[in-house]
């Protein structure tokens, strides 16, 4: 059964180009939402098995969508890898601070980001 990852980021760029990569090169299936609140609801309704999620996003940033996440489903969290373009020293204790599985950088390489994301959550397929 193939995995299936959540891409919640507001460039749809970057959605484009995360999910060609990880279904090309992973043959993971993958969901993408445009904001905070969308990528919440998608959750909800498909439980993925991962979540990248953009720290940077208008009304509803990053911080605070995983925050949600992590109150939606406290018993049975789903691994959060945040992709953001701050990986500045403090930037990065700030978010490791949240408690995110992983930080991504961006810009990212989409040759290697599914070998990232099994490197990071311990995937074998």
């Amino acid at each position: 059964m193939a995995r299936l990852v959540l891409i919640i980021d507001d460039e749809e760029d970057i959605r484009q180009v995360a999910a060609l990569s990880l279904e090309t090169v992973a043959g993971w299936d993958v969901a993408v939402a445009s904001n905070g609140a969308q990528g919440i609801q998608c959750a909800l309704a498909q439980r993925p098995d991962a979540i990248l999620l953009d720290v940077m996003m208008p009304d509803m940033d990053g911080p605070t969508t995983f925050r949600e996440l992590q109150r939606l489903f406290h018993d049975n969290p789903i691994p959060v890898l945040l992709l953001t373009a701050k990986v500045q020293g403090p930037d990065q204790r700030r978010f490791a601070d949240l408690g995110v599985t992983a930080i991504l950088a961006k810009p990212f390489d989409p040759l290697t980001l599914a070998d990232q994301i099994r490197m990071v959550l311990g995937w074998s397929d």
